[in-house]
């Protein structure tokens, strides 16, 4: 997959948590995944169809990565994965993926976004809706894991 269309990804998530969150998120070195099995306990994903392009982008958080950023974005404490955490994993993913398509916007790849959908729980699946292949990027910051995966048709 070309770097053109993962890095937009990337650089969105790392500024929505320092900007949301004041989480600094290291990213990890980047794999192919070959499984549907989510590396989170809570994951967003979301299609994306241009006239050129389709694709779609995930998020998955573990538990307590999801817990501390909703405590510094809303300074409420939960203790487990709730419909709160849900609706802020959604959001999580609509502005990472709006920060991307602007990016990729200004590089002539313009797409439609649909709303996200988030599941949770132990070893849950995330199903791609396109055939390409999914870069899997793991980032790690003192408060738990979190890990992209990316996938367009090329």
């Amino acid at each position: 997959m070309n770097a053109e269309f993962v890095n937009p990804f990337l650089s969105s998530f790392i500024n929505v948590l320092q900007t949301m969150a004041q989480i600094e998120i290291k990213p990890g070195r980047p794999s192919l995944k070959k499984n549907v099995t989510a590396h989170g306990d809570v994951s967003g994903l979301i299609g994306m169809v241009g006239s050129t392009v389709n694709g779609s982008f995930a998020i998955s958080l573990e538990e307590k990565l999801a817990l501390n950023i909703f405590r510094l974005m809303v300074g409420d404490t939960l203790s487990k994965i709730d419909d709160d955490i849900i609706d802020m994993v959604g959001e999580i993913v609509n502005m990472v993926a709006g920060g991307a398509k602007r990016q990729l916007g200004e590089k002539g790849f313009n797409f439609d976004m649909a709303t996200p959908i988030v599941v949770s729980g132990p070893a849950h699946s995330i199903k791609h809706q396109v055939n390409g292949v999914k870069v899997l990027m793991p980032f790690s910051s003192k408060y738990g894991n979190a890990f992209l995966e990316i996938c367009f048709n090329e």
